[in-house]
């Protein structure tokens, strides 16, 4: 096609740089709006080709990355199996992951009360008839029992009869502490002999028969018992004391395998008496520990 005058000329092409614009700047004539046109155009086929297949090769650029980055994560392709699989499980905590272990610590062992009775030597707390049997009344099961007269003596065998005072005396006796307790019309005297080792004391208890037993205190509104005819008595011991039980009515009745209830006071005075010796080991252990 043919423009102006001159001739055929050659068509401006904005994508190359030597391409002639199409009318002259010297001539002075008005431009040709149709190849003007007809330029834009072709500049903007080629553009709208240009951004399309710029696209084009942008989408598989990524898709090949995007490619090339799953490869990498699940490794070789030939070994991979579910999709799951190429996952590293081993990154991806589980619902039922147990929670971290720790190294065990080592405690020393808690110290035996009954270490702290079983001599004189480590058995050094208070002793006497109000830390062994405080206050004025106890209460075991359903009955409460009125704290009567105490008594504590070196001479262990001037507060023990029948056959406990040679028993006592054989097996070095250091003290004797009694307590009464009552209910009912019922007494009890504790007796606790106190040696300077457990080996003395047990020695000392399987030596005791129905004959030994340690006298009964009355008085502090105790009326007299168990000074004659029969009485319910008990012999145990413990670390290094040896502790009796001497029970019966305070009328003066006999007591026989049919009274109960003097059974039942004895054996109630007997347990009592072996929790507080077991206190006493109890609270010298706890100190040591904290010391």
């Amino acid at each position: 096609m043919s423009f102006g005058q001159g001739g055929p000329q050659s068509q401006w092409d904005p994508w190359k740089p030597q391409s002639q614009q199409p009318w002259n700047s010297g001539g002075g004539q008005s431009p040709d709006w149709a190849a003007l046109a007809e330029a834009s155009e072709a500049r903007n086929r080629r553009r709208r080709l240009f951004l399309v297949g710029g696209g084009a090769l942008a989408t598989v650029a990524i898709g090949a990355a995007v490619a090339v980055a799953v490869v990498s994560a699940g490794g070789d392709s030939s070994q991979a199996g579910s999709p799951t699989s190429q996952v590293p499980s081993a990154d991806i905590p589980s619902e039922s992951a147990s929670a971290p272990s720790f190294a065990p610590t080592s405690a020393p062992p808690p110290l035996d009360p009954k270490d702290f009775i079983a001599s004189a030597k480590k058995d050094t707390a208070p002793l006497g008839p109000d830390t062994l049997f405080p206050g004025t009344q106890l209460t075991m099961g359903e009955t409460t029992y009125k704290k009567g007269p105490t008594a504590d003596t070196k001479n262990c065998a001037s507060a023990s009869g029948g056959t406990l005072p040679k028993i006592l005396a054989a097996n070095d006796c250091t003290r004797l502490i009694r307590v009464t307790y009552s209910a009912d019309g019922i007494a009890v005297t504790v007796g606790v002999a106190v040696f300077d080792t457990e080996a003395q004391a047990a020695k000392a208890k399987g030596q005791t028969n129905k004959k030994s037993f340690v006298k009964s205190l009355s008085g502090g509104g105790v009326k007299p018992f168990c000074e004659s005819g029969f009485c319910r008595t008990t012999s145990n011991s413990y670390g290094r004391y040896a502790y009796f039980t001497n029970a019966g009515f305070t009328s003066g009745k006999d007591v026989t395998t049919k009274d109960t209830e003097v059974f039942a006071t004895g054996d109630n005075l007997q347990l009592f008496t072996f929790r507080q010796i077991h206190r006493r080991g109890q609270a010298q252990a706890s100190a040591a520990a904290d010391g």
